[in-house]
């Protein structure tokens, strides 16, 4: 009986040492990615002083602007269309619509497709 208290404590001793051991290996972990983080920081580039912030423009602030385009048309072809046998989208390649009115909704109708409106132009 006194064998079985002395295997008990020695398996307790055991446990114990193996949790600090844990602990300490835990602590030298954080303290080198503390490390790691420092020497990173000094590294970097400085954050930049008031003088070197962006100014504006001597013409003021950018505005955007709003205009209607005409469409471009796709090609029709028996292959497949391809985006490189595209012409440039967006700005490039379309052209500045000589109405510039905005399409407005017709009244009467919904404005959605199959909203049982009686159907607009």
């Amino acid at each position: 009986m006194n064998t079985a208290w002395m295997d008990m404590a020695a398996g307790r001793g055991a446990l114990g040492i193996g949790l600090i051991v844990a602990g300490v290996v835990v602590v030298a972990l954080l303290l080198g990615a503390f490390v790691l983080g420092v020497r990173i920081k000094r590294r970097e580039l400085p954050t930049p002083r008031p003088e070197e912030q962006p100014r504006l423009p001597d013409g003021g602030p950018v505005r955007e602007v709003s205009e209607r385009r005409e469409p471009e048309e796709v090609p029709r072809s028996q292959d497949r269309l391809t985006p490189h046998r595209l012409k440039a989208h967006g700005n490039v390649s379309s052209r500045r619509s000589a109405s510039q009115e905005r399409p407005r909704w017709d009244e009467g109708s919904s404005g959605s497709f199959g909203g049982g409106g009686p159907g607009g132009r």
